[in-house]
């Protein structure tokens, strides 16, 4: 089982353009648009690939209403939070003539204490001893700041596992403090930040120093130079497999998504690491966050050359 907590979702709209021109009109020849935010992604994801997921997102207003609905129409079980202010947009634009994207996001929405406390009451009655509890990405303005070491006391008390993706002076102060993270994964340029550590530092510098502090599996991604990650067993490294994906957003996430639920299920970490990057190469193959599917993520996961390190 699969809790995930959704303090900033976003209804996520992807555009694919012939080409993008400043200062022109446009007329999309595809539009997408799903639950998204880093959280409601990874949940997506997960589910997506057979895991059980129970979602926890604020949401507020008619765009809050939308989101709701789309999670529901991609099978996301979800207990919503109900909130005030209306949920927050989120715009990509893909160009195929350049075959990059222009990314238009809205700030997050700032959360009560009220909120956070009712989104921490309904992931206290859904958790049980072994269950994951994932968090994702920034934590929104106002008493979201202290929702993550909520979050990690959360986890301590119903004995389950914590998964975080997440970056910035909250991350800074749980590898301070040594708080046991059970999953970490972020990126290079995140885990460079964390650890003070220059732009070129190694991946296994980056890992163990994130081990040392989080005591628990630590998963480093790099882009197109695939990830290393590591746990009690040992390291592995991940090469990404040739594919002609041109859509990237929610690859991460996908990732997650893939690795939570494919440990979930009791694979060891060099085979979930597999499966994650199947997950996020898939991901990449259509466009849509964390919009993809199951059988060509497992297709690229046999592909993947998974090693020790």
């Amino acid at each position: 089982m699969i809790l995930v907590a959704a303090l900033s979702p976003a209804l996520d709209t992807t555009y694919v353009v012939d080409e993008l021109v400043p200062g022109r009109p446009h007329r999309p020849a595809l539009v997408r648009r799903v639950a998204g935010g880093k959280a409601l992604n990874m949940a997506r994801a997960a589910s997506s690939l057979g895991a059980e997921v129970r979602a926890v997102p604020v949401l507020g207003g008619r765009i809050g209403d939308l989101v709701a609905e789309l999670l529901r129409a991609d099978g996301v079980a979800a207990a919503p939070v109900a909130d005030d202010a209306e949920t927050r947009v989120c715009v990509s634009i893909a160009s195929t003539a350049a075959g990059d994207l222009t990314e238009v996001y809205e700030h997050a929405v700032p959360v009560s204490a009220a909120v956070v406390d009712a989104v921490l009451g309904e992931l206290e009655a859904a958790l049980a001893p072994g269950a994951w509890l994932a968090a994702s990405g920034s934590m929104p303005p106002g008493d979201g700041g202290r929702a993550l070491p909520r979050l990690v006391d959360l986890a301590r008390a119903s004995s389950a596992r914590l998964a975080l993706d997440t970056h910035g002076e909250p991350l800074r102060r749980l590898l301070d403090a040594g708080t046991r993270v059970d999953l970490l994964k972020i990126n290079r340029e995140e885990a460079c930040a964390a650890l003070d550590e220059p732009a070129d530092a190694e991946l296994a510098t980056l890992v163990d120093g994130l081990r040392a502090r989080t005591h628990g599996t630590v998963v480093v991604t790099d882009g197109a130079a695939g990830c290393l990650g590591a746990d009690d067993h040992g390291r592995w490294r991940v090469a990404l497999p040739t594919t002609a994906g041109t859509h990237p957003v929610g690859s991460g996430d996908s990732f997650l998504g893939g690795l939570v639920a494919a440990l979930d299920a009791g694979l060891p970490l060099d085979r979930a690491l597999a499966a994650a990057t199947g997950a996020g190469a898939a991901n990449a193959e259509v466009p849509g966050a964390a919009v993809l599917d199951p059988g060509r993520a497992r297709e690229i996961a046999d592909l993947v050359r998974v090693v020790p390190a």
